[in-house]
């Protein structure tokens, strides 16, 4: 088997048993061009760096109550975060996955994209934002995001085991990112 199919065996092994518990599989490229995955963050100089952040035991969307499916495809939700955001993004991220909702996180701070996508939707640095569909909320107000969750079809509980957040597209770490 070569490098490429180690690799991907490698990753399918990390991601099943990431299955298994609410975790992080990180994928980065050392100053050697070697390729690594980890459960653990990868070095400062690490580049090319993606994380993907897995749920316990979770449900898979087709799996999902046709409802949350349509709300998924509709309005997407998006949690935007910095690592300095503490409780109030603690206090999110809770909302969202007492209520099973299906979203992606993106780190403002971590990747200079998100910072620039983050300051396109509202104009300024400020963690956290929910963004529902099209429709960014700055800071954590419970009763407003459950409002918002709700009127774009989102059920009130999670299903006994669903997943959390969906992994990011892509969060290539920069240091040089404002908060």
């Amino acid at each position: 088997m070569g490098k490429t199919g180690i690799s991907v065996s490698i990753a399918a092994c990390l991601l099943a048993c990431a299955a298994q518990a609410q975790t992080s599989v990180y994928r980065w490229v050392d100053k050697d061009g070697k390729v690594h995955f980890s459960s653990e963050a990868p070095p400062p100089d690490a580049s090319n760096v993606t994380e993907k952040r897995m749920g316990g035991g979770g449900v898979a969307e087709g799996q999902l109550p046709y409802a949350t499916q349509q709300a998924m495809k509709s309005n997407p939700v998006t949690l935007y975060v910095s690592n300095a955001c503490g409780d109030f993004c603690s206090q999110g991220r809770a909302l969202l996955t007492n209520r099973g909702i299906p979203y992606t996180e993106r780190n403002a701070e971590a990747n200079p994209a998100d910072a620039e996508k983050l300051k396109e939707l509202i104009g300024a640095l400020q963690v956290p934002v929910l963004v529902v569909g099209t429709k960014p909320m700055k800071g954590f107000a419970e009763g407003t995001w459950h409002a918002a969750l709700d009127s774009a079809g989102y059920p009130r509980t999670k299903l006994p085991g669903q997943l959390g957040p969906r992994a990011p597209e892509s969060t290539a770490q920069e240091p040089s990112a404002p908060k």
